[in-house]
């Protein structure tokens, strides 16, 4: 498949506004500040872009993307801010508001504040367990076996708690 090919980009596109939500939560949990985060968006369409022609479908859709968007995601902290490369895409998707349920927004705020505390493999696992990945799924995307998954997300889970409750939330 070639990134020239009409074909190719329309089929690009139309992946992106069906996973966009993921690359939405991984740049809101990779960032400190909205530039941050829309570079960091731009980054990770970039990076889905080139790496499209080798998708071999091997994996889920899904799962490639979130490898490449977790990746890229780390990548850019390691390298402290820089100037993401620039893709001419549709504006429509990509500059999309997040759709957020304000009834809980309280402690998801509090939540997401500890979360983002963890350390970036860290936050790779729970946010793919937020997301309702199985342990299979999140070690196909991390590169873990099944049983440390298990036993990294129960050690993350625990360091949550602790976050929590000395912060004072009621949760």
């Amino acid at each position: 498949m070639s990134n020239n090919s009409s074909e190719a980009k329309k089929r690009f596109i139309e992946i992106i506004r069906e996973n966009e939500g993921l690359i939405y939560k991984v740049a809101k949990m990779y960032s400190n500040s909205l530039e941050d985060e829309q570079d960091l968006r731009q980054d990770i369409v970039y990076q889905l872009w080139k790496s499209f022609p080798s998708f071999r479908g091997e994996s889920m859709i899904s799962t490639w993307m979130y490898r490449i968007a977790l990746n890229t995601a780390i990548r850019y902290l390691d390298q402290g801010k820089k100037k993401a490369n620039q893709v001419e895409m549709d504006e429509a998707f990509l500059n999309r508001p997040d759709v957020v349920d304000n009834s809980n927004e309280d402690r998801h705020q509090a939540l997401f504040a500890q979360i983002k505390k963890l350390s970036d493999i860290e936050k790779a696992i729970i946010f793919l367990f937020l997301e309702g990945k199985s342990y299979e799924e999140i070690a196909a995307v991390t590169g873990f076996t099944v049983t440390n998954v298990g036993t990294r997300l129960g050690r993350i889970k625990q360091k949550l708690m602790v976050q929590i409750e000395k912060a004072g939330y009621g949760f």
